[in-house]
């Protein structure tokens, strides 16, 4: 028994997909698992560096076009392989079908969040259910995914559907991680601190954090905000900030490699995202694994409600889920953590714990490799 993936996201570029699906290989064995993807900078020495093969296409995205297929087929029958996971569900699982009879005994489809824009369309929703017919399980990331991709497949596809998230590392994101550099770094030592670790981007609400800030200092006059990342939105953000006159109080890091981000996290008090769902609700956040970091860290998490982001928080135990377009809204529980230091210490024990207990990656690996028949 051999595992194919095919896949357009895995690394060496860098995303949320590419590190669920690279993680998702470490808990397949090495020895039985073969990865086809497409061409990117620096692919031949991640590559080599690698326990199983990794086959690339001569494109830099891969498409279910004949020639594509012919070539996943090709691939197979040179590992032998009988089990295939589509590292995303749209579009690559329309080649589902070539594969099933070039010999796929099992084929799992994973979503993410773009298929639910999928799902909502008239042509990709009929390309979704091809794509659900042809897999044995497609699964969700979240209960607000699985809400919105169900109705578009069929019904024995959506009975066969199965929830499988992003785990957490929390070998590396735990408190004491480091924070207190970060914050001797920043000058931030003793002063109050609300972080978002986020690209800068309007799904991911840093600018209602920024609305909210005036209120913030009414309570916590010393009160630092700490934008963790780059992003098209940055000079907009520094704009609005100095417009509102809270710039002095407002820090941005620029972008931050992802091996450094942990010491970030845990440089916090507060860590806070309120994403928000955007373009008519084809934009929205489909679960938001950068929060359940934070909580791994030990902080409480402050979080819009968007999509699946409700998935990452429990409601009043690990912090709190806010309307990501009310600043008032997100001042006040903003307040409440950074003016109580013991109910934010006591929320983000909890949230270690939860994620600790129900948010690894062992466990997303037995679910996958269940689904596999491995």
């Amino acid at each position: 028994m051999t595992v194919l993936v095919v896949t357009n996201d895995f690394p060496p570029r860098q995303g949320g997909i590419e590190t669920f699906v690279r993680s998702l290989c470490d808990e397949l064995p090495a020895e039985r698992l073969v990865v086809l993807t497409s061409r990117m900078p620096g692919d031949a020495q991640y590559d080599a560096a690698l326990p199983f093969p990794v086959e690339r296409d001569r494109t830099t995205m891969l498409l279910p076009t004949p020639r594509v297929t012919r070539y996943a087929v090709q691939v197979m029958r040179q590992y032998e392989a009988d089990r295939v996971v589509f590292g995303a569900a749209a579009p690559l699982g329309l080649m589902g079908p070539a594969l099933r009879k070039a010999g796929a005994r099992r084929i799992v489809a994973l979503t993410h969040g773009h298929e639910t824009w999928w799902a909502g369309l008239p042509g990709t929703r009929q390309a979704l259910r091809r794509i659900g017919d042809a897999a044995d399980t497609v699964t969700t990331v979240s209960s607000w995914c699985a809400e919105q991709i169900a109705p578009a497949l069929s019904a024995e596809a959506a009975r066969r559907m199965r929830r499988l998230t992003p785990g957490v590392d929390t070998s590396r994101f735990f408190p004491e991680s480091g924070g207190d550099q970060v914050r001797k770094s920043l000058k931030l030592e003793g002063i109050p601190v609300v972080a978002c670790v986020s690209r800068l981007v309007a799904r991911k609400g840093q600018d209602t954090l920024i609305r909210a800030w005036p209120r913030v200092l009414a309570e916590v006059p010393d009160a630092v905000l700490l934008l963790v990342g780059g992003g098209p939105m940055r000079d907009q953000l520094v704009a609005l900030a100095a417009e509102l006159g809270v710039a002095h109080a407002v820090r941005f890091t620029g972008a931050v490699p992802w091996s450094e981000i942990p010491p970030y996290m845990d440089a916090a008090d507060v860590f806070a995202m309120p994403c928000r769902t955007r373009r008519f609700g084809l934009e929205p956040e489909a679960l938001g694994i950068v929060s359940l970091e934070a909580a791994a860290t030990g902080k409480p998490v402050v979080i819009g409600d968007s999509g699946g982001a409700g998935d990452t928080v429990r409601h009043g135990e690990t912090g709190y889920l806010v309307d990501p377009y009310n600043p008032v809204a997100v001042a006040v529980r903003l307040v409440a953590l950074l003016t109580d230091p013991a109910r934010a210490r006591a929320m983000g024990a909890a949230g270690r714990d939860w994620v600790a207990a129900e948010w690894t990656w062992s466990r997303s690996g037995a679910i996958l490799r269940d689904l596999l028949d491995l």
